[in-house]
C-alpha cells in the first residue's frame, strides 16, 4: 500500500523528512539517555559531556523544527511543556544538587508531551481548546 504522503509533499520529500527526523529524535533520545545515566549515577562530566551535547544540539534542531513547520506548536501545550523543559535544564546552574530531581522530572514530562492523548498535546493555551496545525511529520 503507497503512502500518502503529508502537506502535499512529493513522496521523496515525505521520506527524507521522515527519516530526517526519526533520526534526529534517535540521536536525541541516545544523548538523554547518556547524559542521564551520568548525571544519575554521579558520573565523571567527561564520561557523559559528549552525550549531553548530542541532547542538547538535537533538542534545538527538533524545536527548531517544529517552530518552522507551524509557529502554533509554540502556543499548543506540547510546545509550552517543551519550552518548560529547556528552562528546567538552566536549574542545573543555581540548584545543581537537584540535577538527578530536575532531571527525571523533565523525563516525565516528555513522556507526557510525547505520549499523552491529542487533546492534551494539542490544546492552546492562548485560545483554550484544541487547536489544529498543519499536518506534521512524524518521527
Amino acid at each position: 500500500m503507497k503512502h500518502k504522503p503529508a502537506n502535499n509533499l512529493s513522496e521523496v520529500n515525505f521520506w527524507l523528512q521522515r527519516l530526517s527526523k526519526t533520526s534526529l529524535r534517535a540521536i536525541h533520545i541516545m544523548g538523554i539517555v547518556g547524559a542521564g545515566g551520568g548525571i544519575i549515577v554521579g558520573a565523571d562530566k567527561q564520561l557523559w559531556i559528549n552525550y549531553w551535547i548530542a541532547a542538547m544540539v538535537t533538542g534545538c534542531l527538533l524545536l527548531a523544527w517544529e517552530v518552522i513547520r507551524d509557529w502554533r506548536w509554540l502556543i499548543q501545550l506540547k510546545g509550552v511543556l517543551t519550552l518548560v523543559k529547556v528552562a528546567m535544564l538552566a536549574l542545573f546552574i543555581p540548584l545543581a544538587e537537584f540535577k538527578t530531581e530536575i532531571f527525571l522530572f523533565i523525563i516525565l514530562l516528555s513522556v507526557v508531551v510525547s505520549h499523552g492523548p491529542a487533546g492534551l498535546r494539542h490544546y492552546s493555551v492562548v485560545h483554550r481548546k484544541k487547536i489544529d496545525t498543519k499536518k506534521e511529520i512524524k518521527g
